[in-house]
């Protein structure tokens, strides 16, 4: 109870529903406590599904020994699921105005990524890239849409802006459709043309003019699709051991794989949310390459999970492959990650040549254990393991100094 008259008799503050159609006009970029919004956190969180098929799909091809048909159907299908996302990402950051038609929007592209999801298979399989298209143009079409009402609401080179990116992905989505008229044999160098055009639509379309994107909010949202990714990892980490296990697999030759998987995901998590990004996030100069960058954050992130089902099924003698192949499934993955993960985050925030090999380095004696084999999956994770403590000293190292300095100064003072 309050021990204020005053405070008590005072009328309490009344909720005021917005209204369900707002105009959409851009959000300030310097807007305080931005946080993603749990319409956001839902998109995330229905993408994965398909992050999770794609993944699937790979460790079945990889274990096979289909290595090329794998990695193409893989390079393909997480193209789509994270460009669709990450325009979805900074047009909400710039305009999300969470109104009834908003949302709908949204819950449109929501059902597109899950169109797409279903379609993942039948691209593994037979290349068939119907279905696979036809969620991804849902998705698309609906962000034609979001543009255009941002356009209707903005005024001058804002709006030119706007309608840059609804033509450019519009004519984008009617190349996929003729792609699907093609002859299989024109899809190798037609569907690397259709994905360099995409790409070229948001640098385009903010040549002279930027969007008002909020460098936190986007940090933070890119922070949470990796947690969301590397939450999948673990989980299909867990169930490929548990299908062992119920196959009544001997547990000591899964132990090293699920200890070594274990340490590659916590170090993967430890490096990425070392320090905060968003103050990297000046302008479009940096976020572009941030950005497009995070495909292979992304994607490995997911790999390393793929990786680690085929070395459980190598290590119980179901794979079709060799311990060493199996293994690479693994290492590679994460090497990629750190490797990519440090080019993006860490040698913006690292300070002298010391700090700025630890990930580097680490990456590099990660894909060595390749060749041990059987082995290398558990060698890999202490490989990682090692490189976050030697991370963390020089941490604690060069926080102690500035603190001596600043103490040295103050004295002087």
């Amino acid at each position: 109870m309050t021990s204020d008259p005053a405070a008590a008799a005072a009328p309490r503050a009344q909720y005021v529903d917005p209204p369900p159609v707002r105009r959409m006009v851009p959000r300030d970029r310097d807007e305080p406590h931005r946080v993603a919004t749990p319409l956001e956190l839902f998109f995330d969180l229905c993408f994965v599904v398909a992050v999770g098929q794609a993944g699937r799909e790979l460790a079945h091809s990889l274990a096979a020994g289909h290595y090329g048909e794998g990695l193409r159907g893989y390079a393909l299908a997480f193209f789509a699921i994270w460009w669709a996302w990450m325009n979805f990402t900074w047009f909400a950051s710039a305009y999300d105005c969470d109104d009834v038609p908003y949302r709908i929007t949204t819950l449109v592209q929501i059902a597109g990524v899950l169109i797409l999801a279903a379609g993942v298979p039948r691209l593994f399989a037979t290349q068939d890239l119907a279905l696979a298209i036809t969620g991804y143009v849902v998705m698309r079409l609906a962000m034609v849409t979001q543009w255009l009402r941002a356009a209707a609401a903005e005024q001058g080179e804002a709006r030119r802006v706007a309608l840059r990116y609804a033509v450019g992905i519009t004519i984008c989505q009617v190349g996929w459709v003729v792609v699907l008229l093609l002859p299989d044999a024109a899809r190798p160098v037609v569907v690397p043309i259709g994905v360099l055009c995409e790409l070229a639509v948001p640098v385009v379309a903010e040549l002279r003019m930027q969007t008002a994107w909020h460098p936190h909010h986007i940090a933070e949202r890119y922070g949470l699709f990796t947690l969301i990714v590397l939450g999948e990892t673990v989980a299909a980490a867990t169930v490929a051991v548990q299908s062992a296990v119920d196959g009544h697999e001997e547990p000591g030759r899964l132990v090293p794989v699920a200890a070594g998987g274990l340490l590659i995901c916590f170090a993967a998590w430890w490096i990425y949310f070392a320090r905060p990004v968003h103050e990297h996030l000046r302008s479009n100069r940096q976020a572009f390459a941030w950005g497009y960058g995070h495909y292979l954050v992304f994607g490995s992130a997911a790999a390393i999970g793929t990786g680690l089902e085929v070395a459980v099924e190598s290590a119980v003698h179901k794979a079709e492959i060799s311990a060493t192949a199996a293994t690479a499934t693994v290492t590679v993955p994460t090497a990629v990650y750190l490797f990519t993960v440090w080019y993006l985050h860490s040698r913006h925030t690292k300070r002298g040549p010391v700090a700025q090999s630890v990930a580097p380095t680490g990456a590099v004696l990660v894909l060595a254990c390749t060749a041990l084999g059987g082995s290398g999956v558990p060698a890999a994770g202490l490989v990682c393991a090692l490189m976050v403590a030697v991370g963390v000293l020089i941490h604690g190292r060069e926080s102690r100094a500035v603190r001596e300095g600043r103490g040295a100064g103050a004295q002087k003072a």
